[in-house]
């Protein structure tokens, strides 16, 4: 079997997935971004699988081997692609009228093949929205990117593209971006403060994955054994869901991730999870978690929280969670750390008598896309009398880096590898036995419990490390609060609407018309 070579980037520079994401893109005709996304990264999804399948089909065949032998696959954990779903067969027919119904039916194959893919591929190549010329172009596009097993910058490249790919699709779908994709930068800062080198890594939020990604780097960057952790992770947006397995699948990482519609609040999907580690990023201000039906859960160890804020339900869900010895991670929208509203407060203030608070981190505004205000990082961990780390009890760790990272456009800002270690450096040196931690005014500084009673049960690091609270601070309250009430009034005016609707049927139903 023949088989037609791409011209390979792995030697290319740095930045041609900017290119190659603008000629993609280009194609993209009256698809929006939330759908294209699939579509683009779906193929990618299926040259990457094709082109290592067709590399170890030509191993096989060198060694006198059978190459329509599944088990030459699956036992070097390459997918079995059936031959008409191979990219060489695609691409010979890419100028095809119906090359879209085609790409349908190799995703379809391909799930059949392979069970860990069930449901899992994109099979809307075959719409009428998406024309079948410019389908055409775009898989001569990513037929210029080659991949191979074994390369080791292959599988790099690839992360490279899928991740690119997504942080631009998310730049473009705004407000709804932050359902799949967390910044990088972001996630990184997570992985690099609580060092998750081994044990059980869960996320009840997953989105596209990214938190898992960045835990296998981080290991693999340190020397550690990739083999050491487990991953876990659920998601309630089917499409996410879908990123997220092929992001797992075409690096060859190892993770339970499953899907309902109802959510973690509802159908956790892990009930008995006991994780060494948790990193998320939960929806921020979510009014829509399903509390009110949830009022005497028993997860609520420390208060019930509003039906009209998911913020100290996620906190409390990642708590019940997390191993005796566990830490968790994660980012919420400032508001978090010092709102007072429906017994939010209450809470705040029996998380850290309960000491399990271990280090508030302010970050700048404008991480995200889709929303400017600025976020925080909370850590929590079970176990802060010592152990592996030094006794911590009675000491909360606040970090105001509000001023750190800079501008990448107009609108967003991002973390710089400087900016990620300083933080991370700060949190290991207060944490580890042997650290050096010294306050630092305006950054840093470890606060005590009577501290925090005496700031009025308050989180927000500038109260502690000395720094200007000034309007920086108090807009982003004011800015997280806003956005939560406008979206309190947009849905009260929609059911104003509805019920407007509803009554002016219900008069017409009568005969007496409006």
């Amino acid at each position: 079997m023949a088989r037609k070579k791409s011209a390979p980037l792995h030697g290319a520079n740095l930045g041609f997935e900017a290119e190659l994401f603008e000629t993609a893109n280009g194609l993209r005709g009256n698809v929006d971004a939330a759908e294209y996304k699939h579509i683009v990264l779906g193929l990618i999804f299926l040259k990457y699988i094709s082109d290592l399948f067709e590399e170890q089909f030509a191993k096989v065949q060198a060694d006198g081997g059978d190459p329509e032998d599944r088990d030459e696959y699956t036992a070097h954990n390459v997918f079995w692609v059936p031959a008409d779903a191979r990219w060489n067969a695609i691409q010979a027919n890419a100028k095809a009228t119906d090359i879209g119904v085609r790409v349908d039916n190799s995703m379809a194959a391909i799930e059949r093949e392979n069970p860990s893919l069930q449901g899992v591929l994109p099979k809307e190549y075959g719409k009428p929205s998406l024309d079948p010329a410019r389908l055409g172009k775009l898989i001569d596009t990513i037929a210029t990117i080659g991949f191979s097993k074994d390369d080791a910058g292959s599988k790099d490249i690839l992360g490279r593209v899928y991740e690119y790919f997504l942080q631009q699709f998310a730049g473009q779908e705004g407000k709804q971006a932050g359902e799949f994709y967390t910044p990088r930068c972001i996630v990184r800062l997570l992985v690099e403060m609580i060092e998750p080198y081994k044990g059980r890594i869960f996320d009840p939020c997953c989105g596209s994955g990214g938190m898992f990604v960045q835990s296998e780097r981080f290991i693999e960057e340190h020397g550690g054994k990739l083999g050491d952790i487990a991953i876990y992770g659920q998601e309630s947006n089917h499409t996410t869901w879908r990123l997220a397995k092929m992001n797992m699948a075409i690096r060859g990482i190892d993770a339970d991730i499953k899907w309902n519609s109802q959510g973690s609040f509802v159908k956790d999907a892990f009930p008995d999870m006991k994780a060494d580690f948790i990193l998320a990023n939960p929806p921020f201000n979510d009014k829509t978690w399903g509390g009110e039906g949830l009022k005497e859960d028993k997860r609520w160890q420390y208060g019930v929280p509003p039906a009209s804020n998911a913020n100290y339900a996620w906190i409390q869900h990642f708590i019940s969670h997390l191993s005796p010895t566990g830490v968790a991670a994660f980012v919420m929208a400032n508001g978090s750390m010092a709102s007072n509203q429906s017994n939010e407060g209450e809470i705040r203030k029996a998380l850290v008598e309960a000491d399990v608070v271990d280090c508030i981190v302010a970050l700048p505004g404008q991480l995200f896309y889709g929303t400017q205000i600025p976020v925080c990082v909370w850590i929590l961990a079970r176990n802060r009398s010592g152990g592996t780390f030094r006794d911590r009890k009675g000491d909360i760790l606040f970090i105001d880096a509000r001023k750190i990272g800079e501008m990448v456009d107009r609108t967003h800002k991002t973390l710089r590898d400087n900016d990620i270690t300083a933080v991370a450096s700060t949190y290991h040196a207060w944490r580890e036995k042997a650290g050096t931690y010294l306050d630092k005014p305006g950054f840093c500084k470890t606060g005590s419990r009577d501290e925090f009673r005496k700031h009025g049960g308050t989180l927000t690091p500038a109260r502690y490390v000395g720094a200007d609270e000034d309007a920086e601070d108090d807009s982003a309250l004011f800015a997280d609060r806003i956005m939560h009430l406008t979206s309190l009034l947009r849905d009260q005016r929609a059911d104003s609407v509805r019920l407007d609707a509803a009554i002016e049927e219900s008069i017409e139903g009568l005969g007496f018309g409006t």
